[in-house]
Formats: structure tokens, sequence, C-alpha cells
């Protein structure tokens, strides 16, 4: 096969990488500037294992399970392979070393330094070591004879040297390297390599050739070029049969040569042209892996075949024979002196079983006498044996090397045996928010409330916790004697544990920092053979559970609650607040996949489980990588490819994706460590790690913000996108309700806020599908509104002559109307004396729903519709006048479905009685009231409180002193205008019951006057007019007189305020005061000419049935000016919902 070249991949930062393979060839190990030491599985790895060595390394080895590694601290340091764990220091220099490399039987490292010094240590004993000096500059590059005889170097001073090792004394040197002051500074880092076996040459890079000098006699042997290199070479390597040499250059050239007959068999150019700065050949000798000076790595494929030869040419051998072949041949032939091998028999599956047996006899028909037709003599080998023993097969290759034929491919006509699927190793138990615990240096937790890093190295084992609020507590350092492993960390308390020794028993330590007592701390100590494998905090609790699969819950001060079963092994769990979320193993997984469960367990006042060991969604061959809160309480986790899910509590505690951190990589190996999850503002706090799965602890790493996005269909599109955004929104203010259903405080503006943005989405919507006539469509965002965006889209539909869809849109909101008036009709009609009655409620709904005027409505019906709706408008104009400015209708179902302010069936506490019978006419327009349903649109960004709100400002939290003046003042509108006239049925109608009627107003009017008058006052801005027509009492009399003096004492008080200090210091005053204060109250009321002037006048138009006629004049003319403005009002605040491609 030709050479194949891979796609580069990033493998570190920027700077020197190195790369070689372990023995085994099994792994690509590589370093790089960021101080790791990855392990790679193949080129295709997106989760190699990595080892953090130091803050810089140089250059790393790797023989006999060794990791040896020249790192920024000056020193030589050994690790374990593959674990990573510290092993020593092996030999320090005064400034960095440059170089380290294994010998042949790796029991010695020799290591070259910019202190100008080239050391050999023992790798067993490190005392053992032995110093060459004579270089006169940094060395560049150290090269182990074969034979421990020589060692050969190369400096910065322009030098190469041959050193013999048992004199400590230089053997040859040539002057072939151009002179630098420094290693940053080399043109090339010239790194030389002994041929394998015999060490017969040395290959050096000068320039733009490799030299070959001969062992012993050190003449030059050859050269090595080819006219594709243009820059100087950097880097040389035999291969392992020590018939070729690559080379790398600085521009990015990769040659093979033949060293027989310096023929260059491959040339390879670097995809981006960078330099190559590390060759390493596989074991096999068909693989060449390479990095450059960008921490980038790479992979070289069939190069040559192991025994040296070119790879794409064909071993010229037989086909190989089945064994009905075999059986086909005469039977006197002997098969061993035929063109059969060992290969041969190799090539076909050895088969054990008897079944298989029966098959191959039945396939055959013949007998199975393999024993009687083919014997073994003494030259035979048994296949199985190499298996066992490949040592047997490499003696015979050293003897014969030239005779051996390699094992051809399986035949298709051979069977393949299907194992079925293959079950998935489970994932082990982790902490959410932390790095490995093989790492020196690791993060234990990262979370909302703080970090907690552990050291673990030469210097000691130690804890810092790091708070990000200083107010909650001051950092920490702790000793780590027990070595814990597991952390977490609350605004109470830092919770540690650790697993059990031969010695020691798990422990669970916690450091109770918010108690108000001396002693914070306390251990607990599990059972024997139990070992912790996850802890959480919470509210007031602790958690843990262990390999026992048991729970065990605590307090955090130290008192042992609940313990139960789970019901599989733990994989992480995580606590907030008043719940618990646990992952556990549910069974076995196959394909890549994991078979995991969740449970979530809440701690209230009602412990109950809300998720019952549900299986957890995953991305396809994934695992988990954190599980946890949002700062909301709403569970969340992610998963290895970067799926990010939520809870959905609306949708029957399903899991919604929200975001997926690998569109936002740049680079493929790429990924983001998550810290912390807000639904509002809807951020997503994670840390990019570029080139692996965590960040290092060293330099502090920086958190980055990214959004959430719903996977939906074509959010290219404007509908795409607005759908997004409108369930995202859902989706992220569920957590409103699960506080209001729980009794936890929460903001009521947040949720006025996201129903309008919800709203104006819906809006946008049912815009863009009557552009594109989808009125079906429109229906089915109507149904998602609410009743006042529904009566602003029935007038968007009227306004866009879709009749039909208009007429369907008010039969929605009649519907909807009379469910609510049906479900809160009773309650209603027992707290409020004037509510109208449903059947009322729903026609005038029906009225105002279906008459929609239009423009093409015919104009005299129009203009007797609009001069009716003028007077009505009118007089409830005073009333809406009277009522504070703030005062909004509380149910976005009464802003809505009201045609008027005065057709709602359930009016809030805080507004006017309205007079019901107001409503009697069929023939009234609700073109001016819908100026007050787009206002009501308009005015959605301001704080609109809850229904369970309404009496009290959103700010407060203290009583709250209801309004007097304007209560008494709506009532006495109401009851005003009930006398009216409008029409003359209505004029002929009050004429009749006028007596009745009278005497019910002035009684229910007395009767609400006596309530409201031991109530104070809310603001100070009541009018003078008020004030008229309602009575004053004592203490508002009294708080008239002394608002200076509070004001003077507390400048920074508001109205409420004022009225709550004035209240604390009127009943401060003796019997005898506030009782004056009445009688002067009492007095001021009984000679008021106000009330007297409302009574003539009442008794006036009683008794008249209607006003002057230079009255109704004034009227008529205003009128027909708030006629215009409404309307103006109304065509610009529709037109602001006509839809626009954004």
């Amino acid at each position: 096969m030709p050479l194949s070249q891979k796609p580069m991949r990033y493998g570190h930062t920027e700077g020197h990488t190195d790369v070689c393979f372990d023995d085994a060839g099994s792994c690509i190990v590589t370093c790089g500037s960021d101080g790791d030491v990855r392990i790679w599985d193949s080129l295709d790895d997106d989760d190699p294992k990595s080892i953090n060595v130091g803050e810089k390394a140089y250059s790393f080895a790797l023989k006999n399970g060794r990791l040896v590694t020249a790192v920024s601290n000056n020193t030589v340091q050994v690790h374990t392979f593959p674990e990573g764990n510290p092993d020593g220091i092996l030999t320090r220099f005064t400034m960095n070393a440059n170089h380290v490399v294994f010998n042949a039987d790796g029991s010695k490292v020799a290591a070259g330094s910019s202190d100008f010094l080239v050391k050999i240590v023992e790798v067993m004993d490190s005392s053992q070591q032995k110093t060459f000096r004579g270089h006169d500059a940094p060395v560049l590059s150290v090269s182990f004879d074969p034979k421990d005889t020589f060692l050969a170097s190369a400096s910065c001073d322009g030098s190469v040297r041959v050193w013999k090792i048992s004199e400590q004394a230089c053997e040859k040197a040539w002057p072939l390297l151009e002179k630098c002051n420094d290693v940053v500074n080399a043109k090339s880092i010239c790194r030389l390599s002994w041929q394998p076996k015999q060490g017969k040459f040395l290959a050096v890079p000068v320039e733009k050739v490799v030299k070959l000098y001969r062992r012993d006699t050190w003449d030059h042997q050859l050269d090595l070029s080819d006219d594709f290199i243009t820059q100087p070479l950097n880097v040389v390597a035999w291969s392992p049969c020590g018939q070729h040499v690559a080379a790398g250059s600085i521009g990015g050239y990769i040659v093979v040569w033949n060293v027989n007959t310096q023929q260059c068999l491959n040339r390879v150019k670097h995809e981006k042209g960078y330099t190559i700065c590390s060759l390493a050949w596989h074991p096999k000798g068909d693989q060449i892996a390479y990095t450059d000076m960008e921490g980038n790595l790479g992979l070289l494929e069939n190069v040559c075949d192991g025994d040296g030869k070119k790879s794409n040419q064909k071993a010229s051998v037989p086909a190989p024979k089945t064994y009905d072949d075999l059986f086909d041949e005469d039977g006197n032939e002997d098969f061993l002196e035929g063109d059969l091998t060992g290969e041969d028999w190799g090539s076909k599956p050895v088969i054990n079983d008897e079944d298989e047996d029966e098959d191959l006899l039945m396939a055959s028909g013949r007998l199975k006498n393999r024993g009687a037709r083919i014997e073994d003599d003494e030259n035979s080998v048994d296949i199985g044996l190499l298996k066992v023993n490949p040592a047997l097969d490499k003696e015979e290759e050293e003897e014969d090397p030239d005779g051996l034929v390699p094992v051809q491919p399986l035949s298709s006509t051979q069977r393949t045996f299907y194992d079925g699927p293959m079950p998935t190793p489970r994932q082990k138990p982790f902490q959410s928010g932390s790095t490995p615990v093989h790492l020196t240096h690791r993060f234990m937790v990262w979370n909302s409330v703080g970090i907690i890093r552990c050291y673990n190295d030469e210097q000691g084992n130690a804890i810092d916790v790091e708070f990000h609020d200083t107010a909650v507590h001051h950092a920490m350092h702790l000793p780590n004697s027990l070595n814990h492993t597991m952390a977490d960390l609350s605004n109470e308390a830092l919770l540690l544990a650790c697993e059990s020794t031969d010695d020691l028993a798990s422990k669970l330590h916690c450091i109770h920092f918010n108690s108000w007592d001396s002693n914070k701390e306390w251990t607990v100590d599990m059972l024997p053979e139990e070992d912790i494998e996850a802890i959480c905090l919470g509210q007031g609790w602790a958690a843990c559970a262990t390999s026992t699969l048991l729970l065990r819950l605590f307090t955090t001060g130290g008192v042992q609650k609940e313990v139960f079963s789970l019901p599989g092994p733990v994989v992480s769990m995580a606590g907030h607040g008043e719940q618990l979320l646990l992952t556990f193993h549910k069974g076995t997984g196959f394909e890549g996949d994991q078979n995991l469960g969740v449970q979530l367990i809440e701690f209230g006042k009602k412990k109950k489980q809300v998720l019952h060991g549900d299986p957890l969604p995953l991305s396809r061959k994934s695992y988990l990588t954190w599980v946890g809160f949002s700062a909301e309480g709403t569970p969340c986790y992610v998963d290895s490819q970067g799926i990010v899910r939520m809870l959905n509590r609306g949708l029957g505690n399903t899991w919604t994706p929200v975001c997926d951190t690998r569109e936002h990589c740049k680079g493929k190996s790429d990924h983001y460590w998550i810290v912390g999850v807000h639904e509002n503002p809807q951020q997503l706090r994670c840390i990019p790690c570029k080139g692996a799965r965590f960040p290092p602890t060293l330099p502090r790493p920086a958190v980055a913000v990214l959004p959430f996005k719903l996977p939906f269909c074509q959010t290219a599109t404007d509908k795409g996108q607005m759908e997004e955004q409108f369930w995202r929104s859902i989706l992220f203010h569920n957590y409103l309700d699960f506080f209001s259903q729980n009794g936890y405080e929460y903001d009521e503006s947040v949720k006025s806020h996201a129903i309008q943005e919800q709203q104006n989405l819906l809006m946008k919507m049912f815009a863009l599908s009557c552009t594109l006539e989808r009125e079906f469509r429109c229906m089915e965002l109507a149904e998602l509104m609410t009743p006042n965006a529904t009566s602003l889209a029935i007038k968007y539909a009227s306004r866009s002559r879709r009749l039909i869809l208009a007429q369907r849109l008010s039969e929605l909101a009649a519907e909807r109307a009379a469910e609510l008036a049906a479900a809160e009709g009773p309650g209603k009609e027992e707290e409020e004396e004037e509510a109208v009655p449903p059947p009322d409620f729903r026609h005038h709904l029906n009225n105002s729903y279906s008459k929609t005027p239009t423009e093409w409505s015919h104009a005299r019906a129009r203009n007797l519709q609009r001069q009716q709706s003028m007077e009505t408008y009118e007089e409830a104009g005073d009333e809406e006048e009277d009522t504070s400015e703030g005062t909004k209708p509380r149910s976005p179902l009464l802003c809505g479905t009201a045609s008027t302010p005065k057709s709602a069936g359930v009016v809030p506490t805080n507004q006017g009685r309205i007079n019901p019978f107001k409503l009697s006419s069929s023939q009234k327009d609700s073109l001016v009231p819908s100026v007050n349903i787009l206002d009501s649109m308009a005015k959605l960004p301001k704080k609109t409180p809850s229904p369970a709100s309404r009496a009290a400002p959103s700010k407060e939290k203290g009583p709250v002193i209801k309004p007097l003046a304007p209560k008494a003042k709506s009532k006495q509108a109401a009851a005003a205008a009930f006398f009216q006239p409008r029409a003359s049925a209505m004029e002929k109608n009050i004429t009749e019951e006028k007596g009745e009627k009278l005497e019910s107003k002035k009684k229910t009017a007395e009767e609400k006057r006596e309530k409201l008058e031991t109530i104070p006052p809310e603001s100070k801005n009541l009018t003078e007019d008020n004030d008229s027509k309602r009575p004053k009492t004592g203490f508002q009399m009294w708080l008239e007189e002394n608002r200076s003096h509070i004001l003077a004492d507390n400048p920074e008080f508001e109205e409420t305020e004022i009225i709550k200090e004035g209240m604390s210091r009127f009943r401060m005053l003796s019997a005898e005061e506030r009782m004056a204060w009445t009688e002067k109250a009492k007095g001021k009321a009984t000679v008021d000419p106000t009330e007297g002037k409302k009574r003539k006048r009442l008794e006036g138009v009683n008794r008249d049935g209607q006003e002057s006629q230079g009255a109704k004049l004034n009227e008529d003319s205003s009128s027909a000016k708030k006629s215009k403005s409404f309307q103006q009002s109304t065509i610009t605040k529709l037109s602001a919902f006509a839809y626009k491609p954004s």
C-alpha cells in the first residue's frame, strides 16, 4: 500500500513538542510546552489521558513503564507509565534540561542541559551519575550507543561530540553546526541518532543532508540528501530494522531513505509548513509519528514493512490453502513437503470447539481424521504456542530472517465469527467539577461557591479553599494528611472524604464554618470494607454514597439521619437546597453506551421522590461528565459529547437539551469544562480547554459564558428563531412555578417580564403566519397566548381583513372568559357585592369580540356605535382618573378579555367598582375600549404584581395600607354613573326605578364609608377634590399637620414609610389627644359642603333625567376629541406588531 498521511490534530500549546510510541506500539505519547504528557490510543483519540509533569516539558523518554521528563524547574523526574504517579527526581541542573533519552535496556538515562553539561544517571539508583564536561554552549541533543559504549551529543557551540562512557572522555568531535548562544536561537536542534542493534552508524542532520559516521573509525561514510528538501534538517530517526532513516526539516518536509541503496523512498510535506521538531518510528516500522512547533500531532502510515521492504512491494507467496483444498489432494502426498507453510495454517483461525469440527465434517463430507493425514515432524511449529510465547517466534526470526513469509489476510471463503454486542465498561464514580485524581495539582471541586485545590507533590500534600465571595468565609489552607480525594463546598460547610487503607477506614470529614459554636469540625468513620465513592452538600444536610450501595444522610452538625439503599453503583450526585440528585448504574451498557439511572429526592417538610430511578438520557457512545443544579435549583447534567440537558418540570419531568458546547469549540480536541448553570440570566459558565477535557490549576483558568440554544430545526429562518426563543423562555422560567408551589420567595417582576417576552414572540409569529396566510397556524399560536395578547390578535386579524380568523379568535376568547368566570365566579360574588353575573359577562364578551369594527364597515353603523361608545367612555373617564396612576388589572386575563375597564366580570379589589347596567346595550362599540387593551400591552414592561400580591407593592414585605380616597371615589362615581342618561330606553328605565335604586345606592355608599374610615391613607398625592368628597379621619388631619416633622427626622422616607411612621407616632399619643383629633375630624365633616352638593346633584339628575343642554354640548365636544386621539393610538400600536423580517 502507498504511504498515507493522516490529517494533523491539536496536541499541545504552541512550542516545542516531543513524541514517541510506547514499547508495544499500542499508543502514542506526546509532551509539550503546556507541561502535560498525553497518551493517545490513536490519532483519532478525542480523550487522551493527560499527566501533568510541570509548568513546561522540554523533552521526555519512555521505556519499561517509566516516563522520564525534562521540565522547566531544572530537574529530570520520573513518573510511572501509564498511571502517571510521581516516582522521584533523577537529577538536577542549574538550567533547563533540553533533551533526555534512555539506553537500549532502559537502565540508564542521558540528559543534556543548557548549563553545558551532559549527565548519565542510573534509573534504579540516581546517586550513580556520570557528568561529561567539554561543551562551551547549551547542549541541544544526546543519543545512546546501542551497546552502551559511546554517547553522542550536539551543542550550540557548533560541535558534535562522541563520548566514551566508561572513561567520561571525548572520543571524537566534529565542527558541523552553526554556533549560537541559546537553544531558542539555534538554527536546528540537531536530534542525532545511532543505528539500532549494532550501532554501526551515527546519523547527524547537518544543513540539508544527513551525514553518516562509521563507528570506531569515525569516518564520514556517506550523505543522504534530496532535492525535495529546501530548508535545514531538524531531526533524524532510524527505523527499528536499521535499514531506513527518516528526517524532518524546518520547512515541514519529511523524507525517508533506504540506507543501503541511498534511495529516497517517501517524501511528505507538512500540510501547513510548520517546523518538524520530533519523529518517532512505530516498533513495527510501518508508521511514523511526528510533531511540529505549533503543538500539532501527525501520523504517516504504510511507510515500510517491518522487515525493511518498501510497503508497496508485494511478497511473492502462493495463495493460502483451506482445509477443503487439503483433503481434496491425493492422500499419499506429503503436505509438509508442499507449498503449505506454517503461516498458511495461521491464516485459518484455530478452532478447538467440537461443534465447529462437526460443522467442518459436514461441509467437507470426509472423516475427521486429521491426525492420520497430517503428522508433526521435528521442524513443525505450533501456532497456538507462538501466540502464547512470542519469544519463540522471535528466536526463529533471528536465525532465519529471510525464510519467513508474511501472514496472509483471511480468505473471503473462510467463516467469520460474531461475538455479539460488546459490553461497555462501567463509568467510575466522580465528583462534578473535579479533575482526575492522579494529577499532582488538581481541582477537587469548582462550583458557584468557591474553588478547592489539592496539591500532592514532593513539597507536601495540602488543600486550598477559595471562596468567590469572601463575605461567606475567608480562604483556608488545610493539611491533607488523610489523603482526601473527594470534596464539596456550600455556603454552610466544607465536606471532605477519603478512601480506606489497610490501616484506616474510609472517613467523612466536615468543616461546618457556618456554625455559631466553637466546635466546627466532625468526622465519621465508615463501616469495615465500605468506601465512600461520592459526596454532596445541601441546605442543612450532607450525604455520601458508599461502595456497599448505601446512601447515608447527615446534618451539617454531624447528626446521622436516614440511610437507604441505592438501586445500583453510584456514578455521581449533587445537592442544592432541599434537593438531592443521584445518578447510578442501572445495568450494563453495550456498544459504547452507558446505562445510567437518576433519582431526584426532596427533603422538605414532605419528603418525596420526584424521579424514581428513571433512565438518564445520554448521547450515543458517551458518558457523564458533570451533574448538578442551576443557581435557581433546576437539575442539569452534561455528557462527554458536550450536550447540556436540563429537567423540564413543565413537561412531566423530562430532560431537554439546552446547549451543545461542541458548537463553540474551535478545534476537534477542544472542550468546555462546566462550572455552573444560570437560568436568569441564561448563562452557561464554563472554562475553555484547548486540546484537553479539563483545565490545569496554573495559570488560573478564565471562565467563559456560553449562551443556551434549544436544538430546534430551521433556526436560520425567522420562524425557527422565534420558536426557539419562545420555548427557551418557557423552559428557563419553569423554576418560578417551582418556587411558587414550594413557597419560596421570588421577584414578581421577573415573571411579568418573562410573560411579556413570550407574548411578544407569539405576536410576531402570529403576524408572520398571517403574512404567509397560515390561519390555522394562527389559531394554534393563539391558544398559547394570554387573553390580553388574544385581544390584540383579534384586532390585528381584523385590520388584516381576515374576518374568519378574527371570528374564531373571538370565539376562543369567549370560551376562555366563560371558563374563567365559571371557575372564579362563586368566590368573587361573596367578596364583591356588585360583581356582574356570569351570563351577562359572557354575553358582553361575545358582543365585544364578535362585533369587532373594521375599516370597511358601514359608515352609519360605525358613527352610531362610536357616538354611544364616546358617551360611555366619557362616563368612565372620571372614574379612571380618580384612581391612582399606577393601578392596573393584576390578572393578564382581565387585561385581555375586557373590552373596556367596565366590562370585566371580575374586578381586582384595588380597582373601582363598576356599574354592570352599563352593559345592557348590545350596540356598544369596542373600538374605544380596544385602546385600553393596547395600552395594557404597551405598558407590560412595567412591573405587574401577581394576584397574590395585589394589595402590596412588590418591594414591600411589611403590612400595606390601602388607599382611602380612591376607593370611595370609585364607588360614588359608579353610583353616579348609573343615573346618567345614555339612551332613551335607559332614561325610561331609570325614571321608573329611580326611587328604589337611589335608596339602595345611598345605603351602600354609607356602609362603605364607615368601613373605610378605619383605614389610614396610603399616599399624599390625594387631590383636594377627593378630600372634599370624603370626610377626613383624625389620623389624616394629624398626619397633614405633622408630616413636615416626620420628613425632617427621616428625609429619605417614601410615602408608605411616612404613613407607617405616622401611625406609630399617632398610637403613642394619649387617649385624650387621639379623641380630640377624632372629634375635630367629625366636627369638620358635619359642615363639609361638598357632600351636600354631591347629593343635591344626584337628586337633580334623578328628578330631571338629564343635564342642561349647554353641558351636553360640551360633553359631546370632549368625546369627539377623545375618540380621535384613541383611534390614532390604536392604529399606531397595531402597526408596531406588524411582522417585519429581522
